[in-house]
């Protein structure tokens, strides 16, 4: 049971929380609707005061997990801590206050911003040319996919119907090559994490049009073959495209240009600066290799000689594959990053590399040290690494999921469950470089203490949360049966 009732609840007819009494509507005020679409009575809402409705929605909000509040390691995720200082930023008049439909004149100083973001993202990447236009992640991967396609259907290839992505992909990957009209097929991963090159070689052919992945993958460990891999691709007449979700963690060190990749998208709201969860908004650039340029999403921001910054749009990239959205991205996301970068510097960036996989590596050795089970023991962390609880599951009946319900009781996020699906009852868990030592050292104590529950005491765990505002929930019913509308006892 929630210990914070719907708002509902606090109902009592005549209450208000409006300080003017609300204006009768005339009856001809709605005599340009269709009769079928007025309400008959009025909408079922709440009548509360206004004490009540700020007390409510503090306390629901006071129930959340969040990364202001407690550690929170998603793995393939980035909840890291984002500083204040970028959001402060983003949010001076002079931008908050600028309207998309500017004139260019009247818009400078946020577009040499924007021009400035495009060059550092342009560097850290290694890629030839950067559209920021893309407004999250998913959008990004598709406008990659589907410059891909272009780039085909330009030097007349029309056969490469397939797209080949490794079987620890992130799951949008397959949904983004299925929209873009592609067959997906999947390519197997080693026991040691890395891509099966065999198997891939065994894949690629006249129908190749390209393979999408990241490096390090969602198995937390760098593909060590990741140069073989990209010229098998090539060789085969295919693309690379780079899902730059883990970017973090060789932001300074490597870059997905120089492993031969052809386009990848970044998540800003990821690695750069911008709280990431709760729907959004997002932001997911995309950086490109030369072959691909030309058919770049628009607009980008242009410099002319005399210094001054213009829109670029399809009347100077005719092939471009055209907007992505009315204007030109979430301008307060890629402000933030922008702000981010500049603070950070180049030492910062290599910083950030730096400390994300020292954090992965440091909390994934003290893990094992307590009794968990590695996945790819013989490998080195990159930023984020798998743990398998198959053995709790297998002799004490505690699955992965028994361990991350009893988490929440030491007052700890759970990370990642489940995936990837290839490594049973898993846990991927992503430290971040924002994280104290001593929040990595709770977490392992907290994990330490569930270890010893789950062989003494395994019902414990089936049991749990017992903490929260809400106990363990019925996950398959709520799937099936979800209801999300308010309805009066005793309605119809």
């Amino acid at each position: 049971m929630s210990t914070n009732p719907l708002i509902f609840e606090h109902s009592r007819p005549g209450r208000r929380a409006a300080a003017q009494i609300p204006r009768a509507v005339d009856d001809n005020a709605l005599a340009d609707l269709p009769a079928h679409l007025r309400r008959e009575g009025k909408p079922a809402l709440p009548e509360v005061s206004e004490p009540e409705v700020v007390r409510h929605y503090t306390n629901t909000s006071a129930q959340n997990f969040a990364i202001d509040k407690q550690f929170y390691p998603l793995g393939s995720c980035t909840m890291k801590y984002n500083p204040r200082g970028a959001n402060k930023a983003a949010m001076m008049p002079g931008f908050l206050a600028r309207h998309p439909l500017a004139p260019e004149r009247h818009s400078q100083g946020y577009m040499e911003c924007m021009h400035e973001l495009q060059d550092f993202l342009k560097e850290v990447t290694g890629m030839e040319d950067v559209s920021l236009a893309p407004m999250a992640g998913a959008q990004g991967e598709f406008s990659g996919v589907a410059m891909i396609r272009k780039y085909h259907e330009a030097n007349g290839d029309d056969e490469r119907s397939e797209i080949l992505i490794p079987e620890a992909a992130h799951g949008t990957n397959p949904a983004t090559a299925v929209m873009c009209g592609y067959k997906v097929r999947e390519v197997p991963v080693g026991k040691d994490g890395d891509v099966d090159l065999d198997a891939l070689k065994e894949a690629v052919g006249p129908q190749t049009a390209g393979l999408m992945m990241t490096n390090p993958s969602t198995c937390g460990v760098f593909e060590r073959k990741i140069e073989e891999i990209a010229k098998t691709v090539h060789d085969a007449g295919g693309l690379l495209y780079y899902d730059g979700a883990n970017l973090n963690a060789i932001l300074g060190k490597v870059r997905p240009g120089d492993m031969g990749f052809d386009v990848i998208h970044m998540n800003l709201h990821k690695t750069f600066a911008t709280p990431h969860g709760g729907g959004g908004p997002g932001a997911g650039p995309v950086g490109v290799s030369k072959r691909l340029q030309r058919y770049m999403p628009t607009p980008v921001v242009g410099q002319r000689d005399n210094g001054s910054f213009y829109w670029k749009d399809t009347d100077e990239l005719p092939d471009s594959i055209g907007h992505l959205s009315a204007f030109m991205g979430n301008a307060g996301v890629l402000l933030r990053a922008y702000f981010y970068a500049m603070v950070l510097g180049r030492e910062g960036m290599i910083r950030v590399g730096e400390y994300s996989t020292l954090a992965a590596n440091y909390l994934s050795k003290r893990l094992q040290d307590v009794g968990c089970d590695a996945a790819y023991p013989s490998r080195r962390a990159s930023h984020e690494f798998l743990l398998t609880f198959a053995r709790q599951a297998k002799h004490n009946g505690v699955t992965a999921v028994d361990v991350a319900k009893r988490l929440l009781d030491y007052n700890q996020h759970a990370p990642t469950v489940y995936f990837p699906l290839l490594v049973p009852e898993c846990f991927l868990i992503e430290p971040t470089e924002t994280e104290t030592k001593e929040a990595l050292d709770r977490f392992v104590d907290a994990m330490e203490n569930i270890l010893k529950e789950a062989k003494d005491d395994p019902d414990l765990l089936h049991g749990a949360p017992y903490t929260q505002p809400l106990t363990r929930l019925d996950e398959v019913q709520a799937a099936k049966e979800l209801d999300l509308a308010y309805k009066e006892e005793g309605a119809a």
